[in-house]
């Protein structure tokens, strides 16, 4: 039993995605993330998915690495569905009826709607951490909250925690999918009786989980103060990132293109 879950991973290439900053991908995600909630029809988010279809294309990312970790998301997606397309007695010509819940045409279009939305945010924005190292995500946290430094807002130690979260999701899928396959071997069936079995059954996951996060934890802890880390104050940086020309370009005409078409369409 595998864990696809790729968010939090960075796939190393020669691209111009990933050569550019770290704040100006964000930037883009933002104005992508904006735009998504601002289409509502399928035309919008066709032209969103031929704008992730491109990203993918140019950032040289196989879109089966950003595809995948979709599949971690299908409860999610199929609660989505159901809960747009169910209808209580409708009006209209139901496709499919049970009792007073019935689905028709109109609820069924509006679930994929809504199903189509979530499937581009997380594709989308997985290609900020795919094309961005974690040092280079960290510094453009940090940089990007710096101003909310001068209200006593801790942005270094914000940004080096969201980093680490982010490193740690696909930590947490390796070890996850190393303790399934160890209890498999032992004789462990995790597909089962119903739901209440099968939740019993991801005890004995559960409990390994948790105490190896716990000893990962604190090595990182311990490591961080042995290398005399002690907050973003006063810290320098080998390489100190800087947007350029170039930068400022792509996240311009990108931006706007985008809240163009999400404002259209």
């Amino acid at each position: 039993m595998r864990v696809p879950v790729t968010f939090g991973q960075y796939v190393p290439a020669e691209s111009p995605v990933h050569s550019l900053d770290a704040k100006t991908k964000m930037g883009l995600v933002a104005a992508f993330t904006t735009a998504v909630f601002l289409v509502d029809g399928f035309p919008g988010l066709a032209v969103m998915a031929l704008g992730v279809a491109l990203g993918l294309r140019i950032s040289r990312v196989p879109a089966r690495i950003a595809l995948r970790g979709i599949k971690a998301l299908t409860v999610l997606l199929s609660f989505t569905l159901i809960a747009h397309a169910l209808r209580w007695n409708p009006a209209t010509v139901a496709l499919v009826r049970l009792g007073p819940l019935a689905v028709d045409a109109g609820g069924l279009r509006e679930g994929v709607f809504f199903v189509l939305r979530v499937v581009l945010l997380v594709v989308g924005t997985s290609l900020l951490t795919l094309t961005t190292t974690p040092v280079q995500l960290t510094d453009g946290l940090e940089r990007v909250m710096r101003p909310l430094a001068a209200l006593g807002f801790p942005a270094g130690e914000v940004a080096m925690m969201l980093t680490i979260a982010l490193r740690f999701i696909p930590t947490t899928a390796q070890e996850a999918e190393k303790i399934l396959v160890a209890q498999t071997a032992r004789g462990a069936r995790f597909d089962e009786g119903g739901p209440v079995k099968r939740a019993r059954a991801f005890v004995p996951v559960m409990v390994p989980l948790f105490v190896n996060l716990f000893r990962r934890a604190e090595d990182l802890a311990v490591a961080m103060e042995s290398r005399c880390y002690r907050g973003g104050e006063g810290r320098t940086r080998l390489n100190a990132s800087a947007m350029t020309g170039r930068d400022w370009l792509v996240l311009l005409s990108v931006a706007a293109a985008l809240i163009a078409v999400g404002v259209v369409l």
